[in-house]
């Protein structure tokens, strides 16, 4: 029995004595807990709804003030007529748009009937369809409220009509395929180029680089450009699959798609060589890709959660994932249909990252060959 006792306590000195052992058994559970309890969430919060209508008529007023106090909603402003929808989302300034009949509020007095239309961005049907939803809640709640106030056996009817902009079938893959795009190219990416300076030190060859003139930078540089073929076949073979397999359109301008993913996987395969740079073995590179970026990408980049939902210090921290910013541009150009004043934000968001990681691995390549 004290052969046995003297075992068990052997096994925790392992334990304690191992850093990696003990953030993977105790701080991780902590960490995984906090963001799933508050990234992980279907909900959507604060979303920006525009109307359509006459706010001289009395009845249109009370449904805007009704639909902008409640707590998942927000007006944020009004447009003129209703072809300026489309221009709304194309410059993210509003998710959603209610528009009202003309003499809305007369035919609901004098008929109990009036037409109201809601229009969602469908490039993210699940996010569209949930505003919907609540827009249809406050619609029926005002509804019930002028059904009590009218006498007699007339009943109110303003049953909203939903459409879906560019997404008028609902499909989910408008959705999925960007996300699942951005997904796919930054882990392929940054695991390949992740092992490839550690390889050189296991192997024993980093030394013969270490004597050769060859400049740090064009180093780095070679180690980037065999991937960065291999890449764009990926990157063509993913788009060929989503356009003639899965359904999803190509809108916008393929030139303009195609230079995007192209800064985006030299951001990703950047990203990789930096931690190819800090590994010391080509284990823990491989270990950092696969849980180091896979569960930050999944969560916070906005392929299955929303992340306008998130409280706000988790939306910082998604904003330094590269996936988030290159899923948002091919929404807005394959489904959208967008140009490039529209996507200038993300692209220089995705090219400074780029410059800072090969900044910053060149830097610490540097500092390790002196």
């Amino acid at each position: 029995m004290k052969e046995f006792a003297a075992s068990v306590v052997k096994e925790f000195r392992h334990i304690f004595r191992d850093k990696r052992t003990i953030l993977i058994a105790m701080v991780m559970p902590v960490v995984q807990i906090i963001l799933f309890g508050f990234a992980v969430s279907t909900e959507v919060n604060d979303a920006r709804i525009a109307f359509c209508g006459d706010l001289s008529d009395s009845e249109v007023r009370k449904t805007v003030d009704r639909i902008d106090r409640n707590r998942y909603l927000r007006i944020v402003g009004r447009l003129d007529k209703p072809s300026d929808i489309e221009e709304m989302f194309r410059t993210n300034k509003a998710d959603a748009a209610v528009c009202f009949a003309n003499d809305y509020g007369k035919d609901l007095i004098s008929s109990g009937k009036a037409g109201i239309r809601i229009i969602c961005d469908g490039s993210d049907p699940n996010t569209a369809q949930m505003i919907a939803s609540y827009l249809k809640g406050v619609i029926s709640s005002e509804q019930s409220d002028i059904g009590i106030m009218i006498s007699g056996e007339r009943k109110v009817s303003m049953t909203p009509v939903v459409q879906l902009m560019y997404n008028p079938a609902m499909k989910s893959s408008y959705n999925f395929v960007p996300g699942v795009m951005g997904l796919i190219l930054m882990l392929i990416c940054s695991m390949m180029t992740a092992v490839s300076i550690v390889r050189e030190k296991e192997t024993g060859t980093l030394e013969l680089l270490l004597v050769s003139p060859v400049k740090p930078l064009w180093i780095i540089i070679s180690k980037m450009i065999p991937y960065l073929l291999l890449s764009a076949v990926n990157f063509a073979s993913i788009l060929l699959l989503s356009h003639f397999v899965m359904e999803v359109p190509v809108n916008g301008s393929l030139f303009l798609l195609s230079a995007a993913a192209l800064v985006f996987v030299v951001t990703s395969l950047a990203l990789g060589l930096l931690i190819s740079v800090i590994s010391s073995s080509q284990r823990t590179a491989l270990l950092i890709c696969g849980m180091g970026l896979t569960m930050p990408t999944m969560i916070f980049s906005g392929i299955i959660f929303p992340c306008e939902s998130m409280p706000e210090i988790l939306q910082w921290f998604s904003d330094i994932i590269p996936a988030k910013w290159f899923i948002i541009i091919v929404k807005k150009v394959m489904i959208q249909g967008d140009g490039m004043v529209s996507v200038l934000k993300e692209l220089s968001i995705l090219a400074g990252m780029a410059i800072l990681l090969l900044t910053v691995s060149i830097k610490s390549f540097r500092t390790r060959l002196q």
